[in-house]
């Protein structure tokens, strides 16, 4: 921030068409993972709208993504904005984490001689949450838990009851704990349930209780 002659503060003086390199380099990072989301998908079905496949979800996310990793890219050479900051590296680093482990948890993984069991999205979802919210410093791990436990249950509702998509839920030991009788999509919803109640129990049980504590006046009028 300089000043001018007359004592007023001046913006710094900004080299080349980019007016906002934080803007700019956000929506490059977002063009970016929209491509990648793109060309990992490139091979898979996309069905329709009564029988989506198991590529229509993500390139319509990618879509999004690019579009508005494509806005701050355009909105960075027509504004003003901030630039870029130096940041710590365990935000990326922690949300890779995170993706890693919900890609080696979800469906049987091995390298190697290391092998793990599909575990599907009921432990995979809630290990991705938790793992990828302590990416802040100031993480809490009830509010984590709280949205693990209510994100995951809509995400298998969604995804494999009223969309059918291909996408492994639990594993085949964890339904052999339900009676035989029950269908994969009743051992789906009463999952959902369990962990939807859960969550709202720890959500109850976490709400500030109201102080007992009273406040005596002194003589000298203070509290």
């Amino acid at each position: 921030m300089s000043l001018s002659p007359q004592g007023v503060a001046q913006p710094p003086m900004r080299r080349g068409p980019i007016r906002s390199t934080q803007n700019f380099a956000g929506g490059l990072f977002l063009l970016a993972l929209a491509a990648l989301a793109l060309y990992l998908a490139r091979n898979l079905p996309q069905g329709s709208l009564r029988s989506m496949g198991p590529a229509m979800l993500p390139d319509w996310l990618a879509y999004g993504v690019g579009a508005c990793g494509f806005a701050l890219v355009v909105m960075s050479l027509l504004r003003d904005g901030e630039a870029l900051a130096k940041s710590s590296l365990r935000g990326p680093v922690v949300v890779l984490l995170a993706i890693l482990a919900f890609a080696m948890t979800i469906r049987p993984f091995s390298l190697g001689a290391m092998g793990l069991p599909g575990l599907g999205m009921v432990v995979a979802g809630p290990l991705a949450i938790i793992i990828g919210g302590y990416a802040t410093p100031d993480v809490r791990l009830r509010p984590l838990l709280i949205l693990a436990l209510s994100l995951t249950p809509f995400c298998m509702v969604l995804f494999g009851d009223l969309l059918n998509l291909p996408i492994p839920i639990f594993p085949q030991s964890f339904a052999n704990l339900f009676p035989a009788s029950w269908s994969q999509k009743e051992i789906l919803r009463a999952t959902a349930v369990v962990m939807a109640i859960a969550a709202l129990a720890l959500f109850l049980t976490g709400r500030r209780r109201p102080s007992n504590r009273i406040d005596v006046v002194d003589h000298s009028g203070t509290m």
